[in-house]
């Protein structure tokens, strides 16, 4: 495996428990009567974002021409995804609710990593583009 497919795997596995996690182990609140909150929304939003952070992770891993571009793609929904819970869409008010106390803090060290992996991977294509046209 080249170095420069390495952050594309940990990118795909990261979007994986992103997009696993926000369903299940790291789900929003579930209230008694059925009923959800805004932190609901949230969960719904990073499943999105996990899911297409998973197909640039994929595009990254099978398209060696398009890797800086899935590369460069990715930081945003990174951000968007460090930005989601708490932040673009509220949380429960009650700062002991599952969704504060698991889900913003999961996701927002997920997506950091995500992140660190996204532009790992862009500075080392971004050498090999350099030394190839060189």
């Amino acid at each position: 495996m080249k170095k420069q497919s390495i952050p594309a795997g940990i990118l795909l596995a990261l979007s994986l428990v992103i997009a696993i996690g926000s369903q299940t182990f790291l789900s929003p609140c579930v209230h008694d009567d059925g009923a959800f909150g805004p932190c609901h929304w949230a969960g719904r939003t990073l499943l999105g974002l996990g899911c297409a952070l998973g197909m640039l992770a994929v595009l990254a891993l099978l398209i060696r021409r398009a890797r800086f571009g899935a590369y460069l793609s990715a930081l945003p929904l990174c951000v968007l995804g460090i930005l989601t819970p708490g932040t673009l869409i509220d949380l429960c008010h009650m700062s002991t609710m599952r969704c504060r106390m698991v889900m913003q803090p999961a996701m927002i060290i997920l997506f950091c990593a995500a992140l660190a992996a996204a532009l790992t991977g862009a500075i080392l294509t971004w050498r090999q583009i350099l030394s190839a046209d060189a």
